[in-house]
């Protein structure tokens, strides 16, 4: 194994896009995003552990799919403001609200990033 006697951790991350809609209730009346507008969103799941010692792997990426594809389904061509805990829905507050429906899941989850457009993202994460 790479770096001798010590042993590590393994990251590895999957990347998933829906496209949404929804509006910032609580920016100013006259804030671009307090009109209802769109986004493709990329969503990216980080999971750390060990690897598997037979498989050789942190985690099947089957196995990730299979846990985050229904939450992108139920995400993708909605306004997010409708579901609930999303009233306010801030790309800080969708990467914690993903964060939240996954982690039983996916025990091994240590990060989930929201992107709303190419150039901005917000990171959710445990605290360390």
């Amino acid at each position: 194994m790479a770096g001798g006697t010590r042993t590590g951790r393994t990251r590895i991350t999957k990347t998933f896009t829906f496209d949404a809609a929804h509006w910032l209730p609580r920016v100013p009346e006259d804030h671009k995003c307090r009109r209802l507008h769109g986004h493709t969103y990329r969503l990216e799941v980080a999971l750390e552990g060990p690897l598997d010692p037979g498989m050789g792997w942190v985690v099947d990426y089957g196995e990730v799919s299979r846990v985050v594809d229904p939450l992108v389904r139920e995400l993708d061509h909605r306004c997010l403001n409708d579901l609930p805990g999303l009233e306010n829905p801030t790309a800080e507050i969708l990467a914690a609200w993903v964060f939240a429906r996954l982690e039983h899941a996916l025990p091994q989850l240590v990060e989930v990033t929201v992107c709303e457009t190419p150039r901005t993202a917000a990171v959710y994460r445990l605290d360390p």
